[in-house]
């Protein structure tokens, strides 16, 4: 039975909230293998002259852990 380990990201974008998802991820990827979903548990934004800046998200990435 495989076991599963869940890390909380933090990402931020300026195109959006699909695009804070995906760099989360990726960046996720460079150090671990296998992940197998993505949870966004909470969507936020900075805003200036009432004009959003940036997109961020937070999420919950999941993977298997390899057995030794």
């Amino acid at each position: 039975m495989p076991v599963v380990k869940v890390l909380e990201l933090l990402a931020e974008s300026p195109n959006g909230f699909d695009d804070a998802v995906r760099q989360a991820v990726a960046e996720a990827g460079k150090t671990v293998r296998g992940i197998r979903s993505v949870y966004v548990s909470e969507f936020q934004a900075t805003v200036e002259n009432d004009k959003i800046q940036n997109y961020r998200v937070n999420v919950k990435i999941s993977f298997i852990l390899e057995r030794s």
